[in-house]
């Protein structure tokens, strides 16, 4: 296996500085994070929700292969196209079906979690007919729908696709090192909130990070906090956020933690005015390097 070069370091420490840049929408987050829990929903439902909104619901799909569901929703006015996918609010079931060694991808040429990447490739090649070319597409799920939302969007940017942002919620990882290096070009926010494991799964072994062939996260993570509090995250700050949890049993509060009510419930607290706070990690890198 490869070992971690200093370039490679130097990326992950840069790399999340140069993320750091415009403040926080959380009223954008919320529509992303609304269409992330309509998903559950039966479709009549999903499409009265959407309606609502004054978007339109274009395809509503459960694959029969995966039962992966998903839906295009488009906004015409703001010229804006919106896939979201379905996730599990299943903790447990998460934790098992992450147990799974990276595999190449030969359309992407990087590695990937091969269940999420089989999941995006069916849904981008139902929904490419639907799709509109000459608008800003952006991609959304919860859960295990995120993973496949990121992947959606890695297919949709080598298809040269006009993408938007991608926001995902309580996501778990789906690439190594290379492969976030490689799409850090996409516009990915990961929603979470402090005590739901699954955005740190598949688990990170100390041992194994003096290699590159360890699940790594994209894009910046929104630490979700009390009230009109959260933190801004990325790269190996977000992995040493991950560590306090390498020896923890998920329990309830983890379970709790990971539903997407709580995420609208907190996101909500912060449309009228958020405030960023340092997040403080006690676990030092180098000494996991170290082991």
């Amino acid at each position: 296996m490869k070992k971690i070069t200093s370039a490679t370091i130097v990326c992950l420490l840069i790399l999340p500085v140069l993320l750091q840049a415009a403040p926080i929408d959380f009223s954008f987050i919320k529509t992303f994070a609304e269409l992330s829990n309509v998903i559950y929903s039966e479709e009549t439902k999903a499409k009265e929700v959407i309606l609502k909104q004054g978007w339109e619901l274009i395809r509503y799909k459960t694959l029969p292969e995966s039962q992966v569901t998903y839906f295009l929703t488009t906004d015409s006015e703001n010229k804006t196209q919106i896939i979201s996918v379905r996730g599990t609010a299943n903790l447990e079931n998460v934790m098992i079906d992450l147990g799974i060694k990276l595999q190449h991808d030969d359309v992407l040429n990087i590695v990937l979690h091969q269940g999420f990447a089989s999941a995006a490739k069916a849904i981008y090649d139902d929904v490419a007919p639907f799709l509109k070319k000459d608008i800003e597409t952006s991609v959304t799920g919860h859960s295990l729908g995120g993973a496949i939302a990121v992947i959606l969007a890695m297919y949709l940017d080598k298809e040269s696709y006009p993408l938007g942002t991608v926001i995902t919620f309580g996501q778990p990882k789906v690439t190594n090192v290379s492969g976030a290096l490689k799409y850090s070009h996409l516009r990915i926010i990961r929603v979470v909130t402090p005590l739901d494991m699954v955005p740190i799964v598949p688990p990170l072994d100390p041992i194994d990070i003096k290699n590159t062939d360890i699940f790594w996260h994209l894009g910046k993570e929104i630490v979700l906090l009390d009230g009109s509090n959260y933190s801004v995250v990325s790269g190996i700050t977000s992995m040493l956020r991950a560590a306090k949890f390498f020896k923890q049993v998920p329990d309830m509060k983890n379970l709790e933690s990971h539903r997407m009510l709580l995420y609208l419930k907190l996101i909500d607290a912060k449309i009228d005015g958020a405030t960023e706070v340092p997040f403080k990690n006690e676990i030092d890198f180098l000494n996991l390097i170290t082991l």
